[in-house]
């Protein structure tokens, strides 16, 4: 009997053991086992905060693109002596209405381009590109130029920001013959109306349009050679430059190492 029963515990001892041991490892792991699906629900909260937080940052940044200021680069110097090739400028899209997207519908204005004013537009023969004028006769105006003195309503116009050489001989651009249609000269003025760079009209603006000029006048491309600009192209007023740097500069960066820093900030008259 005591050796049967020596061989009953000691079969025991070791079954005892072993679920002894189990228990304990359960009772180990089951901390790890709670923490684990709360660091996911807490990881998955994180994810979709930051989530929501760029989609609402995204669609704030396209309501502002659309609707009130827009980045508009200076590609070229047909603006130089006010803006240069190489400006970075925010557009108002506010004061003249912006364009209500896939209509051709507009917010209301809060004001209208004056004489003097310069603005973004679309430009009428693709409208896809945008291009930067100033306006220098309204809808109703009669507008001219002498001998590269503008002429509004008769009156000549002091124009300190324009950067005009004198040409010694000005000969008629083919490109303006469009002008004849709008030329307030008699039928026989018309007939014999040739248009130069530097002396052309007096010409009608209509209702709705404006006339624009560059200010760099022997390096634009302007209404005097494709026309009025309808008041459904505009797309707003440029505020301010917010960037600028030398687009002729010779360094491989010149974003990076030809920065004009004088101009940021600078306000667009």
């Amino acid at each position: 009997m005591p050796m049967g029963l020596s061989r009953v515990t000691s079969s025991q001892a070791p079954h005892c053991g072993e679920q002894q041991t189990s228990v304990n490892v359960t009772h180990m792991r089951a901390p790890e086992a709670a923490a684990s699906p709360s660091r996911l629900a807490e990881a998955r909260r994180w994810f979709d905060s930051w989530m929501r937080s760029l989609g609402i940052a995204f669609l704030l940044f396209l309501l502002i693109r659309t609707f009130f200021f827009e980045a508009f680069q200076i590609p070229s110097g047909s603006m130089e002596g006010t803006l240069l090739a190489g400006d970075f400028l925010f557009v108002n899209k506010v004061v003249y209405g912006a364009t209500i997207p896939g209509t051709e519908r507009r917010l209301p204005a809060l004001s209208e381009p004056g004489r003097g004013e310069v603005i973004v537009f679309a430009f009428p023969q693709d409208r896809r590109m945008s291009y930067v004028k100033r306006v220098v006769a309204v809808g109703g105006d009669t507008v001219a130029m002498r001998r590269g003195r503008l002429v509004v309503n008769g009156q000549l116009v002091s124009e300190p920001y324009v950067r005009q050489r004198r040409v010694r001989r000005d000969v008629a651009e083919p490109d303006f013959v469009w002008q004849r249609a709008h030329f307030t000269g008699s039928d026989a003025e018309r007939g014999s109306y040739r248009p130069t760079r530097s002396t052309w009209g007096p010409l009608l603006v209509p209702a709705g349009h404006y006339f624009v000029l560059g200010d760099n006048r022997d390096h634009s491309s302007d209404s005097r050679y494709w026309g009025f600009v309808n008041e459904g192209l505009l797309r707003g007023r440029p505020a301010f430059v917010y960037f600028s740097y030398d687009r002729e500069a010779p360094s491989r960066l010149p974003w990076v190492t030809d920065i004009r820093w004088e101009r940021l900030g600078e306000p667009v008259h």
